[in-house]
């Protein structure tokens, strides 16, 4: 079977992908701010344009896939024993991931030397009215007096308690229920589009946040957030390497057929950065490797709002990288206590969000206003944003790989792990036990090769 696309679907070299247009983007926005910096700073609003249309998408979003995810999935109601071996898995990844990430980005600091212009901000007016909550003031300001009012002012870790409360109630009424969700879930799908819609403006906001960062620093500032890129990668090569390797281990999972099942998912999300688009892959995959459907098929997509160790680790560094650039700048420093309360805050607020490209850009952003002073967080984002799809590569590759790997440690915990089938995974052995089986799509995906 020819698998080359037919010559009407491929993209004409004029209409070039959306991550080609960021590129070409980010490259215009470089020079306009060396060559034209005056250019450079007047063009800046249109970043600004970008940033609120970006905003403007937070609070529908995370309301309609948490309800989604716990209500419609029923992922907290029906766990039952295997939904909480799960969690447990999904909480000890993320766990290890927000640490690595955690203690790379402070060896490197690639956000000292970063300077961010508030443009006319009184720096020391924000110094002095500024303070850090108390462990008290966090928990009550956590819970919305009005979901209305928190999601007029972005607050997005009281949009989230509002609504993890709201999905558990939609989910104990049962059936009754059922219109919320579908609700809920056109919502959701009308937001991605929408998210779709803003990522065509997104070669024009790049260029102008890159313009003006330029223009007002210089080309050095592209210096930190090439040592940013590297940071972000050395690290997701040690956590998959001490986490997934232990995982593989302590599992006894065959790990080169492991690896031979998750390339190709992986690969996909590499070159898309979207986990959603391997998801068919991935769950074929593992049902190939020898773990049951229905581990497959609750585990997987759980994950991708649970398990999203790949993000969790990039908002840890990207966070502190933009705390260390507001000390650059402003002189207020971030203790570690306050990094590990941000980094908590991250992981509940990216729940639910996997499958919209760049979508933890947008619970950066909101979480980062909470924390960052002075309105630096906004545009901090923006600087980041230049070169953020060749770090949502990894982040991405690493979610599909990590949830992967969920579904087996779990079918193994479970006592129902194929290891025969594992052992011969995408060999001429598979091909033969498939048609015997009767499975003829598994055996021919089988025989085309992973």
């Amino acid at each position: 079977m020819n698998s080359a696309p037919p010559s009407s679907m491929r993209r004409a070299w004029y209409r070039p992908s959306l991550t080609t247009q960021i590129l070409i983007g980010l490259v215009v926005g470089i020079l306009i701010g060396w060559l034209y910096p005056d250019w450079g700073n007047k063009i800046y609003f249109l970043r600004d344009i970008f940033i609120n249309l970006i905003k403007s998408i937070i609070a529908p979003l995370i309301f309609s896939t948490i309800v989604i995810g716990i209500a419609g999935a029923g992922a907290l109601k029906k766990v039952g024993r295997m939904g909480f071996k799960a969690l447990i898995f999904f909480e000890i990844a993320t766990t290890a991931a927000l640490f690595i990430g955690l203690t790379v980005v402070n060896l490197m600091k690639p956000g000292i030397g970063v300077t961010l212009t508030g443009g006319n901000t009184d720096i020391v007016k924000i110094i002095s009215d500024s303070h850090p909550r108390t462990f008290v003031e966090t928990l009550v300001h956590a819970v919305p007096s009005s979901v209305v009012d928190a999601m007029v002012r972005g607050d997005v870790l009281q949009i989230v308690v509002f609504s993890v409360i709201f999905a558990l109630a939609v989910s104990a009424v049962g059936e009754r229920g059922q219109p919320i969700v579908r609700a809920m879930a056109s919502l959701a799908q009308v937001m991605f589009t929408f998210t779709n819609y803003v990522m065509m403006f997104a070669p024009v906001g790049v260029g102008a946040a890159m313009a003006h960062t330029v223009a007002s620093q210089g080309l050095g500032v592209l210096t930190n957030l090439g040592k940013l890129i590297l940071s972000l990668y050395i690290a997701l090569v040690i956590f998959v390497m001490i986490v997934f390797g232990l995982s593989l281990f302590i599992g006894r999972i065959p790990w080169r057929q492991f690896i031979r099942a998750v390339r190709e998912p992986a690969a996909l999300a590499f070159a898309t950065t979207s986990s959603e688009s391997a998801l068919p892959k991935a769950m074929e995959s593992m049902e190939r490797f020898g773990v049951p459907p229905h581990i497959v098929g609750f585990v997987m997509p759980t994950g991708y709002s649970f398990n999203l160790t790949g993000s969790t680790l990039y908002l840890a560094m990207a966070s502190v990288f933009v705390a260390q650039a507001a000390e650059t700048t402003m002189g207020w420093h971030m203790s570690l206590g306050q990094q590990v309360t941000m980094m908590l805050t991250l992981m509940l607020t990216s729940k639910g969000v996997a499958g919209v490209p760049r979508s933890s850009l947008v619970i950066l952003l909101a979480t980062l206003n909470s924390f960052i002073p002075g309105g630096l967080g906004p545009i901090g984002i923006a600087v980041i944003f230049g070169v953020d799809e060749l770090m949502d590569m990894g982040r991405t590759s690493v979610n599909v790989i990590g949830n992967c790997l969920a579904t087996v440690v779990v079918a193994r915990w479970e006592k129902e792990f194929d290891e025969n089938r594992a052992r011969v995974f995408g060999t001429a052995a598979e091909a033969e036990l498939d048609l015997k089986s009767g499975n003829v799509a598994f055996a021919e995906a089988a025989r085309s090769g992973d």
